[in-house]
């Protein structure tokens, strides 16, 4: 009798597989790792098949149809999913699409090619975009300069800059560094690459990639940026008309006039900020805010996400999907960006209220848009150059990475027009 009703019960499961027509994957506090989740989702759109991705509907859900290949994999990463049958899902997107609730559906249609501006040589600092790419499985490429200036950007969709100075400084990292091998290994790699392209200063070549960039956002592309690099962008791109490098960083003074000689028509973000003329300051300019925020302890720094509709401002509400709407803070060369700074106009999707600060912004440029997150890495509050990589192991339901990964898939949305 035992063995009949065993065998009951395993029929009942295949004829339950047969029937199961999709793959639900929760984002809400049930889900064991969020992080591996996205590098399901798309490597699910690499396999050709649709991705829905459901705003607002328990954390940000993932579902696909259902393959039994995709639930081996599933099972593999680590990543919790739910298998539900048809009705369970037309249910689903019933309740999603009611007006009355601030959720709805976008579907994911193809895995965007990404690229990763990065310097080739080693450096004493990791880079929080390639942690959890890595840890969620989800392949890049690595480009830098002498990719950028050869025309590589229109292959991809997705760019990340990260902890990137722009207006050839260095990072500004000379005053502590100056005498540290990395230091003037990267300076000498940075002034052969300048003379190669036919420029006679480092700050010159960044000025030509910066524009290409801005070329690629201009012509579709998606670009994201952390830490340093925001700021230093937009503060190289004001700077086309003059020099605001220091003698030990390009071989001669600051134009006495470069502070007027800012053009912030030029920038994606920010305006009216001033430039950081002292070489022996580690900062570019008024637009970060880690100096004056003043000593802020890690349990006291956070930053609140704003809630957007998910039916007529879906682009913010996709990048804004988590399980936790306070975001604990976190440190970088730039932190946070001050309000008073950011173009009127862009989207502030995540602030600290108190401190006047954004946190997490984006915007549209040509056909493209671009996002900025400050701040190096979401799981190591202060950061320090030389300090180890963050494993994020320990970190598989991070809300600070979530960001970073809701960017990534992100290229791979489109919306279907609402008929009026």
């Amino acid at each position: 009798m035992r063995k009949i009703l065993f065998s009951f019960l395993f029929v009942l499961v295949i004829v339950f597989k047969a029937n199961a027509a999709f793959i639900l994957i929760p984002m809400d506090n049930v889900q064991k790792n969020h992080l591996k989740a996205y590098g399901i989702a798309y490597w699910v759109l690499k396999q050709d098949v649709e991705v829905s991705w459901l705003l607002n509907y328990r954390g940000g859900s993932f579902m696909f149809r259902y393959a039994e290949i995709f639930e081996k994999e599933l099972k593999i990463r680590g990543v919790s999913y739910n298998v539900i049958a048809d009705v369970q899902s037309s249910a689903i997107l019933q309740q999603i699409a009611d007006p009355q609730v601030n959720m709805d559906e976008v579907k994911l249609h193809k895995a965007p090619k990404i690229a990763v501006y990065s310097p080739k040589n080693k450096l004493p600092w990791d880079d929080a975009v390639t942690l959890v790419l890595t840890y969620a499985e989800i392949p890049y490429d690595v480009i830098y300069d002498d990719e950028v200036m050869n025309g590589v950007l229109p292959m991809y969709d997705w760019l990340h800059l990260h902890h990137e100075d722009f207006t050839g400084q260095y990072g500004k990292f000379w005053a502590n560094y100056r005498n540290a091998e990395w230091y003037q290994n990267d300076v000498k790699i940075s002034q052969e690459t300048a003379k190669r392209y036919g420029f006679q200063k480092v700050s010159q070549l960044k000025l030509a990639v910066s524009k290409k960039i801005r070329d690629f956002v201009a012509g579709g592309g998606y670009l994201f940026s952390m830490c340093s690099a925001p700021d230093s962008y937009d503060v190289a791109l004001s700077a086309e008309n003059t020099d605001i490098c220091a003698e030990m960083f390009d071989g001669d003074p600051i134009a006495p006039d470069a502070q007027s000689k800012l053009n912030y028509n030029n920038c994606f973000a920010f305006r009216d900020f001033t430039i950081v003329t002292n070489p022996y300051e580690y900062e570019i300019s008024s637009i970060d805010a880690t100096q004056t925020r003043g000593r802020l302890s890690s349990d006291k720094d956070f930053f609140t996400l704003f809630e957007f509709s998910a039916k007529w401002d879906w682009v913010p509400s996709m990048l804004c999907q988590n399980h936790e709407n306070v975001i604990k803070g976190f440190m970088g060369q730039t932190t946070a960006f001050r309000k008073e700074f950011v173009k009127p106009g862009v989207i502030i999707m995540g602030e600290n209220k108190a401190l006047n600060e954004a946190r997490y912004i984006h915007g549209e440029y040509g056909k493209g848009t671009w996002t900025f997150y400050g701040g190096h890495d979401p799981e190591d509050y202060e950061h320090l150059v030389g300090d180890p990589p963050t494993d994020l192991n320990l970190f598989p339901n991070s809300p600070g990475y979530r960001l970073i990964l809701n960017n990534i898939l992100f290229p791979a949305a489109k919306k279907e027009k609402r008929k009026t």
